[in-house]
């Protein structure tokens, strides 16, 4: 396809107005982040530490990256698509790998407010905000694909291939090569290699 007949496209599919906050966000984006495709207006950034973006990352309006304390991290890997209302939060580490695919509405933290187990904990009469803040690290493997508003929680590691079914909240580790739904996300399918088919899971 020319490049005429992509801008006629556009042009039909978008109008003008579109036309011009698009190229308007592909500017600012190459300014700010040279290696991604697009981050589409409006989004917030708070950079205290490390933040890595990938080469072809795009994503939605409505992006919030908080990256907390100069020890803390966050990793985008190679191109990485995200839709509307991404938010990453992270205190100590959250690292997401190559060719993910998130849905609108996803929150990913590496942190809490306050600690609910063990032998310290924290006190229902101390404001949340006053609590210290406890964090683990994220880490998503590579092809993972993250439904519509799941929340990926700290110390969590997703394996390779993943699936995350819509509103999935993850609180523990997933394998390679699952498919995860549910409150808290459990295991409901596995991709045998041998048969080339996703199974049900021996739950």
């Amino acid at each position: 396809m020319t490049f005429l007949k992509k801008l006629s496209k556009l042009f039909h599919s978008m109008g003008v107005f579109g036309l011009i906050r698009l190229t308007l966000d592909l500017i600012y984006s190459k300014i700010l982040f040279p290696k991604a495709r697009i981050l589409r207006r409006p989004f917030y950034i708070r950079n205290e530490g490390k933040l890595i973006i990938g080469t072809g990352f795009s994503c939605g309006p409505g992006l919030i990256i908080d990256v907390f304390g100069e020890n803390a991290k966050v990793e985008i890997g190679q191109n990485v698509m995200a839709y509307h209302n991404l938010h990453i939060g992270a205190i100590e580490s959250v690292v997401i790998g190559d060719r993910v695919l998130i849905a609108s509405g996803v929150y990913i933290s590496d942190h809490g407010h306050g600690k609910y187990s063990g032998e310290i904990q924290s006190n229902p009469l101390v404001p949340p905000v006053e609590r210290t803040l406890t964090g683990a690290s994220v880490k998503i493997g590579d092809d993972v694909w993250i439904g519509e508003r799941v929340a990926i929680l700290p110390g969590v590691s997703i394996g390779k291939g993943v699936i995350l079914g819509a509103g999935a909240v993850v609180t523990s580790s997933l394998p390679d090569y699952v498919i995860a739904i549910g409150v808290p996300a459990k295991v409901v399918k596995v991709f045998d290699f041998e048969k080339n088919k996703w199974m049900s899971a021996q739950i």
